[in-house]
């Protein structure tokens, strides 16, 4: 039923519209499939009635529907009209009520006065009933503080009890009111919980000399900590008071500020608490434990107080000034030896409640660290003035009129070596009573500054020398004192493995050993320097015409050196071989450099004859030298002169070169230069033969040397030789 053209409204509810198009879709639809087949419209009249029926019926429900809903409206409406006329004689009635409470309002404020009065009148009458004892409450008061200043502090904590409870009495009557008369009592209350804390504080005196007065300032405390608080009050902790006191009483008593050592004194005072703690733990165990309750755990609470008392006071030591050597060794050894030990913590006698195994260590890893660094420090400081103090005075005695001590065998001796290993042992040995890392770290610095001594000490020898050799200080026995110091190295290393603990392997002796060894070569090189400026003048004119024909230059020689190494033998074995064999090498060696310099050339066969007879001749000599000084065979090098011999005796210059090979094969640090010059001795060798001589040093390759061989050309210098005096034809001069 639409209205035509556009004037016609939308649907009010666009939702209506498109559900009555979804309704005539579906009939539409059901109306195609259903009258699809021609022979289907037969049975159209029936579908209309059906429809018209089933419309009817539908009609007829919304109708129904409608009416109740009509009905139920009208329903609400009565309903409506009745309540609001029930809220009408509502308000009305609470309007009576509200004026009727407006008088009674008024009625009670003039009820208020006599309301005052009946609680003034109930204040008066409980006051008169406890006006007598209230006015005995200053004298009770007075009497309570007596009986604290008494110490009689049961009877006192009684009276002050039943003062308070006097107070709490009349505070409810009073509506909370306090009266004055009470002001005094959290003073006296104050007064007693500090005689409490006195007594607890000097529990050891009083266990000793008045134990009641310790007991009864504990039950004091027990009673209190089990009261139970009014509320608004605040409870008094009397029972932590107490342990507090009991705590710091005792760590006054043996850790006072007052008590701390001073420099040097620390010693006394550890060993003043080793006797005094032991001696506290028993009195707390046999007098102080039955005076208290079982949950105090009075010997648990000594132990950990003592503990941390003085675990306290040694940081307070520790962060002052720094200890002295003696101190920290002593604060170490106490600590962790004397301290755990039998005689105090470690005591079979503590049972097992005083705990001892909780403890916290009495000193940390920081604080040993410190104390063995500030150890170490100090004792190398004085171990570095001990040990100049004996070279001082080791030195002091080499520019003396007499000639160095001996011992008993005849050896140069001194004490010196012994000084400085007893200085150097003793303090390593000491440490081992304290801890192995101690001990360690002083036994490294121990060899540190006995090879800083040793290096000192050759210092002072090159000085010793250098004043001598110059004149600026003659020494009158300057060889002697060489020798001497030779012993001193000698003794030294045969001794410095005493210092080396038991099982304990320390990196530090291989430089010290080193260092000892530098220190023998040099002594031989500067007794070997002496040795040199006597017998460079004696080798000047050598090799000669002289030399030829007479053994007088080297008789001299070996005079001179005999008298030279006459004191060797007061040095002691391994040394006088080692010095024997560098006296015999330099001797040799001064020989064969005087034979390099060209000073003689032979002028026939007979000459070289008589040189390589004079070479055997010296060799021999050399050889009964140094045997008669005790030098062994196998250590010669004399012998050399015998190859030598053999070099200058070949008749025929052709098989120099065979010589020379053999030479070299006996001695292999002998080089062109060295027997170049030897070819000039001989005097008869032409160009082509040296050159072929000298050829066969590069033969092959180097051989290598005998063993025990020494080096010797190597250390021989030779001339330059010039080349305009080598002829083609001649020998070279």
């Amino acid at each position: 039923h639409g209205c035509p053209g556009s004037s016609c409204p939308g649907p009010e509810w666009p939702e209506q519209e498109r559900a009555e198009q979804l309704a005539r879709g579906a009939a539409l639809k059901w109306a195609s499939g259903i009258f699809y087949r021609p022979e289907q419209l037969a049975r159209l009249g029936q579908y209309r009635s059906r429809e018209v029926q089933r419309t009817c019926s539908l009609e007829a429900r919304i109708k129904s529907v409608v009416q109740s809903y009509l009905e139920g409206v009208q329903t609400g409406l009565w309903q409506l009209t009745w309540a609001l006329e029930a809220m009408q004689g509502i308000r009305e009635a609470l309007s009576q009520a509200h004026g009727l409470l407006q008088g009674m309002a008024q009625f009670s404020q003039t009820l208020e006065p006599l309301r005052e009065r009946v609680a003034q009148h109930k204040q008066l009458q409980a006051l008169s009933q406890l006006l007598p004892r209230l006015q005995a409450v200053p004298d009770a008061v007075a009497h309570t503080q007596s009986l604290i200043d008494a110490q009689r502090l049961l009877e006192a904590y009684v009276s002050l009890r039943e003062l308070e409870q006097l107070r709490e009495e009349t505070w409810a009557p009073l509506g909370g009111l306090e009266l004055s008369v009470f002001q005094g009592l959290d003073l006296l209350a104050e007064a007693l919980g500090q005689a409490v804390e006195a007594a607890a504080g000097a529990a050891g005196q009083l266990a000793r000399e008045d134990p009641a007065l310790l007991v009864a300032a504990v039950r004091v405390a027990e009673v209190e900590a089990g009261r139970t608080t009014p509320l608004g009050q605040t409870s008094r902790d009397w029972r932590q008071r107490c342990l507090r006191a009991l705590q710091e009483g005792l760590e006054q008593v043996h850790f006072g500020t007052s008590l701390l050592p001073g420099p040097g004194a620390l010693a006394g005072w550890l060993e003043a608490l080793r006797v005094a703690l032991p001696a506290e733990l028993a009195t707390a165990e046999a007098l102080v434990a039955p005076c208290c309750p079982p949950h105090y755990k009075v010997v648990r609470l000594w132990a950990h107080t003592l503990h941390s008392g003085l675990r306290h006071s040694l940081q307070q030591l520790l962060t002052g000034p720094e200890l002295g050597a003696a101190d920290a060794f002593a604060l170490l050894h106490w600590a962790l030896h004397v301290y755990l030990g039998q005689e105090m913590m470690g005591s079979l006698e503590l049972g097992p409640e005083a705990d001892v195994s909780q403890l916290e260590p009495l000193l940390t890893s920081e604080n040993i660290e410190q104390l063995e660094a500030t150890y170490v420090a100090k004792v190398q400081a004085n171990v570095a003035q001990w040990l100049q103090k004996v070279l001082d005075g080791e030195v002091a005695e080499w520019c003396q009129e007499q000639e160095p001590n001996t011992d008993p065998s005849g050896f140069y001796h001194s004490p010196m070596p012994a000084i400085v290993l007893q200085i150097l042992d003793e303090n390593i040995r000491l440490t081992s009573l304290v801890s192995e890392s101690l001990q360690r770290r002083v036994h490294d610095m121990a060899l540190s500054e006995l090879g800083a001594f040793l290096r000192s000490f050759s210092d002072a020898l090159i000085r010793f020398s250098r004043d001598h050799l110059r004149g600026e200080a003659t020494a009158p026995h300057y060889v002697p004192y060489l020798l001497a110091a030779l012993n001193h190295q000698s003794a030294l290393s045969s001794s410095v493995s005493v210092l080396q603990p038991d099982g304990m392997v320390s990196a530090a002796l291989a430089p010290v050993e080193v260092t000892l060894d530098e220190l023998q070569r040099r002594i031989c090189r500067l007794v070997l320097e002496a040795l040199l400026v006597e017998l460079q003048p004696l080798f000047a004119t050598l090799p000669s015409r002289q030399w030829l024909s007479s053994p007088e230059l080297l008789d001299g020689v070996c005079e001179r050196t005999a008298r030279f190494c006459r004191d060797f033998w007061r040095v002691r074995d391994p040394a006088v071989h080692l010095l024997l064999a560098e006296a015999e090498r330099t001797v040799v060696l001064q020989y064969l450099h005087a034979l390099m310099q060209g000073r003689l050339v032979c002028r026939g066969a007979d000459e070289r004859t008589q040189a390589a007879e004079r070479l055997r001749h010296d060799a021999a000599q050399l050889r009964e030298l140094f045997l008669g000084l005790g030098l062994e065979e196998s250590a010669h090098c004399a012998p050399v002169l015998l190859a030598l011999r053999e070099l200058l005796n070949l008749r025929d210059p052709t098989l120099l070169g065979l010589e020379v090979a053999s030479l070299q094969k006996q001695f292999p640090d002998v080089s062109e230069d060295h027997v170049s010059a030897l070819l000039d001795l001989r005097g008869d060798v032409s160009r082509e033969q040296r050159l072929v001589a000298l050829s066969s040093l590069q033969v092959g390759p180097p051989p290598s040397p005998p063993t025990g061989r020494r080096t010797l050309f190597s250390l021989v210098p030779t001339p330059t030789p010039a080349l305009s005096s080598c002829l083609t034809s001649g020998p070279c001069a």
